[in-house]
């Protein structure tokens, strides 16, 4: 049992690692990929942005979650509550992108071609399935729906990288204005789907093992 526990308190810290590396890299994610959108029009760079902000609220209310090792009870309606606030963020992240992306093609807005932003995504694509798998594994031990959930929020970032990607390199390389709106739209459906998922607190069914 005390080698069970010890074992169980290390996963926690683990856990809290995992989550200050995400706070700190979505934090610096959110700085460039939003100064590098606003100053190239890029509305799926800023959207992204957004989403790292979100990722970061993400982060912050999972070390809340991971501080101590509470009892079931009180662990379980813990990360309902963070589930709920992360999934309120992106439903309000999702109604934002589709109604800027809407706008852009709209007013046929063309965006500067920006390294920066290609440099940011194209960073992410790479580093946001390891934590995602890293993640999965602590939750795993610790019976964590909360962390679980937030794994998959690395899966989605990755994701979105890669769309986001595609559009600025469509648009940098090819001229194609209307791929970086397309993309940020093309965001919309996974943004949203997280946020259902979140405050039906699906991932909250985990058993202790």
């Amino acid at each position: 049992m005390a080698t069970s526990a010890q074992s169980r308190e290390g996963l926690l810290r683990r856990g809290r690692r995992l989550e200050y590396f995400t706070v700190a890299y979505n934090s610096a994610e959110a700085l460039a990929s939003l100064a590098a959108g606003l100053y190239a029009g890029s509305v799926s760079l800023v959207s992204f942005g957004l989403d790292s902000v979100i990722e970061v609220a993400s982060g912050a209310a999972l070390l809340w979650r991971l501080g101590r090792d509470w009892d079931r009870p009180r662990r379980e309606r813990a990360e309902r509550t963070a589930l709920r606030i992360v999934g309120w963020c992106f439903l309000a992240l999702a109604a934002y992108v589709a109604c800027e992306a809407a706008a852009s093609l709209i007013r046929r807005e063309t965006p500067q071609r920006t390294i920066a932003g290609i440099a940011v995504t194209a960073a992410s694509v790479v580093v946001m399935p390891w934590l995602a798998r890293a993640k999965r594994r602590v939750a795993a031990g610790i019976a964590s729906g909360a962390l679980r959930a937030d794994s998959r929020q690395a899966d989605f970032c990755a994701y979105l990288s890669a769309i986001v990607l595609g559009g600025l390199l469509l648009n940098a390389l090819a001229g194609w204005w209307w791929a970086d709106p397309a993309a940020a739209l093309a965001m919309v459906p996974i943004i949203a789907r997280e946020g259902v998922e979140g405050l039906r607190g699906k991932a909250c069914d985990c058993r202790e093992g």
